[in-house]
């Protein structure tokens, strides 16, 4: 007999003197875990950043102190290393510390960095995933990442370096079969689509920018490597996007579902 998923044990609640790296999703409440639920709810004190909305924020401990550590592109209100000397401090008085991070920690989300930064200190910690922004934007968005007919791969990759440069691996990123997911990318994403083209991608494979996905105020705009940067600017996007590149990008006028937002 099997049990059933209200008698399944739950995992033990948060801890004083523990860093919990939370993945918060890629925007839409709904889509947190119950871990990441049960943590914001336990905590003493939230570290968020410029991607986690009010509405998931309004579920923290109402008692728990807020600190924002918000980063946006060539404006970081507190620098990396910074952060990870935040999440030790905190921890090391005794607080139940949660540090919400837009869409999964390890992908995308200087998640790895913070876990150095506390593996060094000797501070516990536990990483949540969550959905990371990709997987969201996919299936809100109506575009499949991965198709038998389409891609029988994706790729996801920032479209900044640390250092700030624009040289990635073109190769690998041109092959066909393949989604590619680009974090980062809207504000070179004339560039962007010319070095695909330049490495070898058809000027008239589909490629789409989805901005705010999964939220209310979503938009869709699609087109291909040829059109997609002047469609973008036309229709006056600005950031948080994600910009997908792939033919399974074809297939989201039929099957964009979600009805919270414009497609343009």
């Amino acid at each position: 007999m099997t049990s059933s998923p209200r008698s399944l044990p739950l995992r033990p609640g948060a801890r004083p003197g523990h860093v919990y790296l939370v993945g918060a999703g890629p925007g839409d409440p709904e889509l947190l875990t119950l871990r990441a639920l049960r943590l914001m709810e336990a905590a003493d004190v939230a570290v968020y950043d410029n991607l986690i909305g009010p509405q998931i924020l309004d579920l923290v401990a109402p008692s728990a102190q807020r600190i924002y550590v918000g980063k946006k592109r060539a404006d970081h209100s507190v620098p990396q290393p910074e952060i990870g000397e935040l999440l030790v401090s905190l921890a090391q008085t005794g607080l139940c510390v949660v540090r919400l991070k837009g869409g999964d920690p390890y992908i995308f989300g200087r998640g790895g960095e913070e876990a150095e930064s506390l593996a060094a200190a000797g501070v516990p910690f536990e990483v949540v995933p969550g959905i990371t922004a990709a997987a969201g934007v996919g299936a809100y968005s109506g575009i499949p990442l991965t198709h038998r007919a389409f891609a029988q791969s994706v790729v996801f990759t920032s479209a900044y370096l640390k250092d700030g440069a624009l040289d990635l691996d073109w190769p690998a990123l041109t092959r066909g079969g393949q989604t590619v997911v680009f974090y980062m990318g809207l504000s070179r994403l004339e560039t962007l689509c010319e070095d695909l083209i330049r490495h070898g991608l058809p000027a008239s494979t589909p490629a789409a920018v989805v901005r705010h996905g999964t939220l209310p105020d979503q938009q869709v705009v699609s087109g291909d490597l040829a059109t997609l940067a002047a469609a973008v600017r036309a229709a006056g996007l600005q950031p948080p996007a994600l910009v997908v590149v792939g033919d399974v990008v074809s297939l989201q006028s039929r099957f964009g579902w979600f009805q919270g937002g414009a497609s343009l």
